[in-house]
Parts: C-alpha cells; structure tokens; sequence
C-alpha cells in the first residue's frame, strides 16, 4: 500500500518531509480513514506516509486567553466524547464525535483526520463548522487561518496543499446562554455512516433565539449552512409552529442526491426530521439525553500515559525490521512493513488468534491493544508496532490460568461459532480494565464494534458481568 513509511520525531522534521516529497506523501496519524483510501485507490501517488501518531504535545484541548478552544492534531474522536470542556461548551461536537464508528476506531482516528477526509457525511464537520471553527494549516512557507466553511472544494477535496499539514483546529467559546446538539440518521445502531445529520447551535436571550447556526451533512457534496432557516429563527421563542417552519425551511440548502444508503427524496425529507428532533431537544432541555455521563473508550485505566515518543527519525522500507512487543515477548518481524497490523501479527508473528473478518474496521474481530488502548488491528500500518506494546488473544490468560472473561465465555456459553471470540474477548478485557465494574449500558458501548453474526449477544454480556462479579469476589 505504501513504499516508505516514516516515523519523524519533531514537528520541522514534519514539514521537511512534506516539502520534499509533496504529493508523494501523506500524514498519518490515526489513518483508519486513509488505509481504506489507499486500498481502494481514492489516494493515487501516494507512496509515503508520515506517521505522527507519537509526537508529544499534539493532542491537547484548551482555551486561550481570547476565549478560543484549540484542538492538537493528534486529538482523537474518543478524547473529544469524554472532554469536559468540550461537553460543557460545544456539546453538539462531543456527541457527534461519540457517534463516529465504534471505541476502537475512534481510539485512533483523529478529528484532524476526520476534516482531511472530505467526506460531506463526516460527521465532526457539521458541528465544527456550525460553531465557526477555523483550521491552521502550516508548512515551511509559512502558516495560514482558514475558516472551516472555505475549506472544502467538492467531495474529497479541500485547499490544503502537499507540503501542509493541519496543525490546530480552534473556536470561539460560545456565548453565555448558548446550547447546541447533533442528531444523526444511519441504517444502525452503531459503526454506520450518516445517511443525513445535522448540527444545530442555538445562542438565547431568555427564552428567544438570538442566533442559530444550522449545518446538514451528507446531503450535499459539502456541509452547508441552512441559511433560511438561520434567519428565519433570530428573534423567535422554539413554539411548535416555530420548529415545523424552520425544518421545512431546512429542506432549501439541501440538494441530495441518491446512493445506496437512500434515495434523494427520502435524504430531503428527513432533513426536515433532523432539524426538528434538534429544535425539539433544544426547546425542552433534552439535547444530552441518551448520551453517556462517562462514555466507554477502551482506553485503560486513565489518565493513561503517551506512548514513548519517537527518539531519532526512523524511515521503513521493505528490508526494516519492525521490533516490538508482543504479549510482553520482544518480537523482531521482518518483510511486514506494508501490511496492516493484522496482517503483520497473523503472517509474521504467527499469532493467529486475532483474526480477519472484513478488513475495513467494521466487525472488530481482530481486535488488540496497542499501547493499551483496544483497536482494529486491520486499520492500522504495521510499522506502527516498531517500539510499541501489543496484545492479543493470546496474551490474555496468566500461563496455565484462563483471564477471568475466558473462563466466563466458558461458564456462559458464549462460544459459539468462535470466530468473533477473539475480538470480544479483547474489547472485554480493555472494559473491564477500564471499568471494573462495569453497568449493562456500558458493557453494550463496549461492544459497538464488535459484530456476532450468531447472535450470542446475551450470553456474551453476560460472561462481562459474570466476571467482573468474579474479580468484585476475589477482591
């Protein structure tokens, strides 16, 4: 998929890279987005990756003294969800980025990411833009501020050049009595793209609205505004009447078109829907229902530490060994350098437990914790191991004893084809790593990216809860 891939360990050694090989090379941090684009051809030239995903300090979220919120390149979409700053000030944002395929994808994909990708159903885009952000792009030439609404071009597209990179993605804290929110419309539950969404920030003077920004995603080649309706509600109480009008009103900025998740009449009409479900929760209060107080990260226990920066540039080819660790064994692999992880550990690392069902993110049968945190094996680079820690299924158990979720898959009957087992079972461990104990709501959040297509959901609830009531005993 790649020829070089190279792990800089300075943000000049960044921009020095862009700059000499331009088109050839992109920036990687996350790449779940970026390896199916290779992989399908959607990013033609591209030979070398830069991986950024270690550099220290670049995924921080904080307010200036001018009252703007800066977001790092390397934030991811599990950070913004449990952000207290962001829940507070631009929830619209946070639950957009909850929303975003499931804990282990959104363990490495990056909101930075999300915004190159260019996709019009992205779905951190409409809120970002809806509270006015900006992106900082950077290169050797010098640094430019470009606000989010001029920097999409066409699907896919935007004005970033090879050498640039995104270095901080910002907003304006909103004002005092502002309140927003984010409603998406998929084919399930969780791990879908959006068939149409939309993001509504409402700023108040008492009970009227002073301001309304209005962004729809997936219904045109890029997010737009919906500018009539904006209008139509500056000055207005959120009356029934009110909300009927400004959904119909929303139906103008969109021109859909028709694709295997919906038709163009069926995306128009559940614009309306979107924007009176938002207006709605926004009139009574409810914006935040059915959002988690604490969502699930399959991080680990926080605060958890940053994996080890990188301390000397280090550039990958096809005779690089890639060194690393697995299952507390120091592994040395060679020839796997422009495989997916899965592929390295499953061809390279003879560790077959971890296993491939769709090769795209979606089925999180290959499932492992990278430096801690649980992902999909199959969307992220190979090289991404050198200096890092892996487990997987087989590092699970203490030797002779079963991990206490083995012995529940047992007890339980949880087990049933086996082929998803794996992939479970590595989501489990990282909840119960993370909580404990965990509540059923959680356990469900947990698994989001994990498909059984024997149906042993209940069972396999149940062996979390049987063995966190295991290790609650042994305590």
């Amino acid at each position: 998929m790649w020829k070089q891939y190279i792990t800089p360990c300075s943000v000049d050694q960044v921009l020095d890279l862009l700059t000499q090989h331009g088109a050839r090379a992109r920036v990687a941090a996350g790449a779940t987005d970026l390896i199916l684009e290779l992989e399908r051809g959607l990013r033609p030239g591209v030979e070398i990756l830069i991986d950024v995903s270690r550099l220290p300090g670049l995924d921080g979220i904080r307010v200036d003294q001018k009252g703007w919120i800066h977001l790092g390149p390397l934030v991811t979409h599990n950070q913004v969800a449990v952000s207290a700053v962001l829940r507070e000030n631009a929830f619209a944002l946070a639950r957009a980025c909850w929303e975003v395929g499931a804990p282990q994808i959104r363990n490495r994909g990056t909101l930075a990411g999300n915004l190159i990708t260019a996709s019009p159903a992205n779905d951190s885009i409409p809120p970002l833009m809806a509270l006015r952000a900006e992106v900082r792009l950077r290169s050797r030439g010098g640094d430019r501020q470009v606000p989010l609404h001029d920097f999409y071009t066409g699907v896919r597209r935007t004005v970033m050049q090879p050498e640039e990179w995104l270095e901080d993605i910002a907003f304006p804290v909103p004002e005092h009595g502002s309140r927003s929110t984010f409603f998406k419309l998929a084919l399930r539950r969780a791990q879908a793209i959006s068939v149409v969404n939309a993001a509504v920030v409402l700023e108040f003077d008492d009970r009227r609205v002073r301001r309304a920004a209005i962004t729809l995603g997936a219904v045109t080649p890029t997010i737009v505004h919906a500018e009539a309706a904006e209008d139509f509600l500056a000055g207005k109480e959120l009356s029934q009447a009110v909300v009927q009008q400004a959904a119909r009103l929303a139906v103008e900025a969109a021109r859909p078109i028709d694709d295997l998740r919906g038709s163009a009449a069926y995306r128009r009409d559940m614009v309306a829907v979107s924007v009176a479900r938002c207006l709605r929760a926004l009139a009574a209060g409810r914006e935040r229902e059915g959002f988690p107080a604490a969502p699930v990260t399959l991080g680990g226990r926080q605060p958890r530490p940053a994996p080890p920066a990188p301390r000397a540039l280090v550039t990958h080819d096809s005779a690089t060994p890639i060194v690393t660790t697995v299952n507390g064994v120091r592994r040395t692999l060679r020839g796997g350098q422009e495989k997916t992880l899965l592929r390295l550990l499953r061809e390279d690392g003879l560790l077959i437990g971890t296993k491939e069902g769709c090769a795209e993110g979606e089925c999180g049968a290959c499932t492992v914790l990278l430096d801690g945190m649980a992902v999909m094996a199959c969307m992220v680079p190979a090289p991404r191991a050198h200096g890092a820690e892996i487990r997987t299924v087989e590092g699970l158990a203490d030797g002779d004893r079963l991990h206490p979720l083995q012995q529940a898959f047992l007890d339980t009957g949880a087990v049933q084809c086996g082929y998803c087992t794996p992939g479970f079972l590595m989501s489990g461990a990282a909840l119960l790593e993370e909580r404990p104990h965990p509540t059923r709501p959680e356990i469900e959040q947990a698994f989001t990216g994990n498909l059984c297509r024997c149906t042993g959901y209940y069972t396999i609830i149940e062996a979390v809860e049987r063995a966190a009531q295991h290790r609650a005993d042994a305590a």
